[in-house]
């Protein structure tokens, strides 16, 4: 109904088809249209060509904004703040794109220069500029014009109407006020005293006051506008430390003013809670062998308190007289609770103990809370195995006796040790070490069992040693050896001769060990004696070459003289002596006998000094004379003399 098709041509060969609008468009009832234009010839049959049209109707500004009222009718509060919207004006338009577009704005009357309100271009919300006095003016009217891009507008008029509202609150002057107030304060204690007054008349000046959701305080009359805080019930400072009060006065206006004071009441504290433990028992774990001091653990205690009654601190209870000693190897750390051990402690003597921590607080009087320490000492692998059987003493050790008819899998013996330790430091296994033949015998992990492997041959010694390593499994493991021997017997009565050889082998082993030890030690003897004697005579030496004579003609005189006037010496000889300084080497000179019955006397000879002088005469024995010499004084009774 708006198209239709117009068929034309400029020349033979230039054909062409016009699409022709017949009816006006309306963007605002349909906004696209689509259609088909066939072409057909006038053969036969005959043959078709067909083309979709698609048309977009484009806008133009033929309409107008609209207002959805004539006329807005809002009410605001007189006591409302700047900025505050008092109402909303909407207008639409049909138009699309810029020309749909729409921009508000006030119309001021003649003569109005300082309106007291603002439109929004884009939204159309009305605010305040400034607020509003119902006593200046109840209403306030304005137009408002819309327009959209195309330059079409619209008008609308607003009525704003001030509503009167109560605008003096109450006020709340207090007098006095105590805080803070101890927990144990008795009910019915004055808090806060005060008054309130409210600047409006009638029913907006009457005021009412009230306590907000307070179970342990209340509010009471006291004398005409004056209202007293109280407590109701006791305060407890660890449920509540503070409390914040609020209490409200309103009038009796519509809507009713409101003055709200707060007061906040500090709680102080008493010491009236004891100290409580994080835990109802602690259990505490420390190594056998640990170094001392070491730290296992801690306990931990708080006081609901604070200040100095909340301040804890820890120390060990006494044991009870009923009770045994507590452990001396405990110690607790009096400020922060740590436990330490205070000596290396053995799990095989001592496998647990408890001891019972106190915490007390600084209060007065102060208050205490009791707590049990549960102290466990874990295994080390510190204990070898130690071997049962058989027996390991120094004794020549008791042999297993085999039947060489055995067969493989006969049970010899059995090696039984224990560990001292425990779990799995006391788990055992047994190995075979060395064996006379390691191909003969086999050892049970387990169970220590000592069994042939094969049967006995004629090639295998009659006398067997085995030595069985018994091993713990600890962490470094520790081992224990036992020795065993077996004997592999045709007949039982041959049992005596193996035991005869073998202590006939410990006898020559203990002889040897006694040999070498008495030869060392007479070794070590004369390589004593020898260094002494090369000293004394390296010293006697040096004494020489520095000059020193041992016996002077005068020390010597008078040396002899006394020993012959002793009378110790049976026979007087007379010897003549020369003594060099700087010579290790001393000359005696054999003169002649002396009568033994005679007493010591001056002995002369024809050579010598000078005809009358005196020689000294010495005692000596005859069985002191060198036996090789009979004329030459021995060393022994030169050195005696």
């Amino acid at each position: 109904e708006y198209f239709s098709v117009s068929y034309a041509s400029q020349s033979a060969d230039n054909k062409y088809v016009e699409l022709v609008l017949e009816k006006a468009l309306d963007r605002e009832e349909q906004a696209e249209m689509s259609f088909s234009v066939i072409a057909e010839d006038g053969g036969s049959p005959p043959r078709r060509g067909t083309i979709q049209v698609h048309v977009i109707i484009l806008d133009a500004n033929d309409n107008a904004p609209v207002f959805t009222k004539e006329r807005y009718v809002g009410k605001v509060l007189e006591n409302m703040p700047e900025g505050s919207v008092v109402l909303t004006v909407l207008a639409t338009d049909q138009d699309a794109g810029v020309n749909g577009d729409i921009s508000y704005q006030l119309s001021q009357a003649v003569g109005q220069s300082d309106s007291a309100f603002v439109i929004d271009p884009k939204t159309g919300e009305i605010k305040l500029t400034k607020p509003l006095d119902y006593e200046v003016a109840a209403t306030h009217e304005t137009s408002v014009r819309a327009r959209d891009g195309g330059g079409l507008s619209a008008i609308c008029k607003v009525l704003v109407e001030v509503v009167d509202v109560n605008d003096n609150a109450p006020e709340l002057v207090v007098s006095s006020f105590s805080s803070p107030l101890p927990e144990n304060t008795v009910p019915g204690t004055v808090v806060a005293l005060f008054s309130v007054r409210d600047r409006d008349s009638g029913a907006n000046g009457k005021i009412s006051c009230a306590l907000e959701d307070q179970l342990l305080f209340s509010l009471r009359p006291a004398y005409k506008n004056y209202y007293e805080l109280v407590t109701v019930s006791a305060l407890d400072r660890e449920e509540t430390a503070q409390y914040v009060l609020s209490v409200t006065a309103a009038d009796a206006g519509s809507p009713p003013l409101t003055t709200t004071q707060t007061f906040t009441v500090d709680v102080s504290d008493v010491n009236d809670n004891a100290p409580v433990f994080n835990q109802t028992s602690y259990t505490m774990y420390v190594r056998e062998n640990n170094v001392p001091t070491v730290f296992v653990g801690a306990v931990s205690a708080a006081d609901a308190d604070v200040g100095l009654n909340a301040k804890v601190t820890y120390s060990l209870a006494p044991a009870q007289a009923a009770e045994r000693p507590r452990c001396s190897c405990i110690s607790v750390n009096s400020e922060n609770g740590h436990v330490f051990v205070l000596r290396p402690l053995d799990y095989e003597h001592l496998r647990q103990t408890e001891v019972t921590v106190v915490a007390s607080d600084a209060g007065s009087p102060p208050l205490r809370a009791n707590v049990t320490v549960r102290l466990v000492v874990l295994d080390e692998n510190d204990n070898a195995p130690l071997v049962l059987y058989p027996g390991q003493e120094s004794g020549a050790a008791s042999s297993e006796l085999v039947p060489v008819s055995a067969e493989a899998g006969y049970l010899i013996t059995k090696v039984v040790a224990v560990d001292a330790d425990s779990g799995q430091n006391s788990w055992l296994s047994y190995h075979l070490l060395r064996a006379t033949e390691p191909g003969l015998f086999t050892v049970a992990v387990q169970s220590g069992e000592v069994r042939l492997r094969r049967p006995v041959t004629d090639r295998d010694s009659v006398k067997q040693k085995l030595v069985v390593l018994v091993r713990d499994n600890g962490q470094p493991p520790l081992s224990a050896t036992a020795a065993l021997s077996a004997l592999l017997l045709k007949d039982f009565s041959d049992v005596r001769l193996p035991h005869s050889s073998a202590a006939t082998e410990e006898q020559d082993g203990s002889l040897t060990t006694y040999l070498i030890i008495s030869l060392v030690f007479v070794s070590l003897l004369f390589l004593i004696s020898a260094a002494v004697f090369v000293a004394r005579k390296v010293c006697r030496r040096k004494e020489l070459q520095a000059g020193h004579v041992l016996y002077g003609a005068d020390n010597l005189q008078s040396g002899l003289a006394d020993a012959a006037a002793a009378g110790t010496l049976p026979r007087a000889y007379c010897y003549e002596i020369s003594l060099t300084t700087g010579s290790g080497n001393s000359e005696f000179k054999f003169l002649k006998p002396i009568l033994p019955s005679l007493p010591p006397q001056h002995c002369a000879t024809g050579q010598g000094p000078e005809e009358g002088q005196d020689f000294p005469c010495v005692p000596v024995s005859t069985e002191d004379m060198a036996p090789d010499n009979p004329g030459t004084l021995s060393a022994r009774q030169f050195n005696a003399l």
